[in-house]
């Protein structure tokens, strides 16, 4: 995710969540805040209670992938924190994780109904000829 998209300090954070609207599913909660720039900043947190450093990195950066996938479809002028709730992130399939967040982006309305998951299409899925490979 691109350093524009991002928040990064810790009063923007505070911020967020002292200002915004909550949103809770099982796995994570959003909080919504009208943004102070033209455009969406995400901001994304982890509790210890996840588990060690290395399993609470890859649960953010799961979730960030998600997210950032779904940037273009998204509503400008908001800061979002999403704080995640369940170790099962870390294990759940990408495609329920990214539903869960679509799910949660249409609560705040920060994402229209019509929207599709975007989601890449992994090369190890292609057949053997179109990967390259001879």
């Amino acid at each position: 995710m691109r350093r524009a998209n991002r928040l990064r300090r810790p009063a923007q954070f505070r911020r967020v969540r002292q200002t915004g609207r909550t949103f809770s599913s099982a796995w994570l909660t959003l909080t919504v805040a009208p943004g102070r720039r033209d455009g969406v900043r995400c901001g994304f947190i982890t509790g210890r209670r996840l588990g060690k450093a290395v399993q609470r990195n890859r649960a953010r950066r799961r979730v960030r992938e998600a997210v950032r996938l779904l940037l273009p479809s998204l509503t400008t002028g908001y800061d979002l924190l999403f704080a995640i709730r369940s170790p099962e992130v870390i294990e759940t399939p990408f495609s329920q994780l990214q539903a869960d967040i679509i799910r949660l982006l249409r609560q705040a309305c920060l994402l229209t109904p019509e929207t599709e998951p975007v989601s890449p299409v992994p090369p190890t899925s292609l057949p053997q000829n179109e990967r390259g490979s001879p």
